[in-house]
């Protein structure tokens, strides 16, 4: 028997097609998702004794045109969340400037 410790968001692979999620816990219990293929049984000991085959089933994914558009949205929101305002890309710049005899400087000082 292997004993493992983990924390919430970690996860542990079994074999190719089963992952079983750590999402937290409190005082005695514990909180686990299992994503599995639907042929497999998943029960936990104190339930099911007796009953059929389970009805666990796996979510569908989200086709790769979703998952396209939606990494998108997120390089579009980080690029303008990037973006400096106009008022703020010359303010605090300090500059001098000549003309002919005269040299004058802006900015803050």
């Amino acid at each position: 028997m292997l004993k493992l410790t983990l924390k919430p968001g970690e996860y542990i692979d079994i074999g190719e097609n089963i992952r079983v999620v750590f999402s937290g816990g409190s005082a005695n219990n514990i909180h686990l998702l299992i994503d599995a293929p639907r042929e497999v049984a998943v029960q936990r000991s104190s339930a099911g004794a007796g009953k059929g085959k389970s009805t666990y089933y796996k979510e569908k994914g989200i086709s790769k045109e979703a998952q396209r558009e939606i990494a998108d949205i997120i390089m579009r929101e980080k690029h303008k969340a990037s973006e400096i305002p106009k008022e703020q890309q010359t303010a605090g710049k300090k500059g001098v400037y000549t003309t002919g005899r005269h040299v004058y400087t802006s900015g803050n000082r």
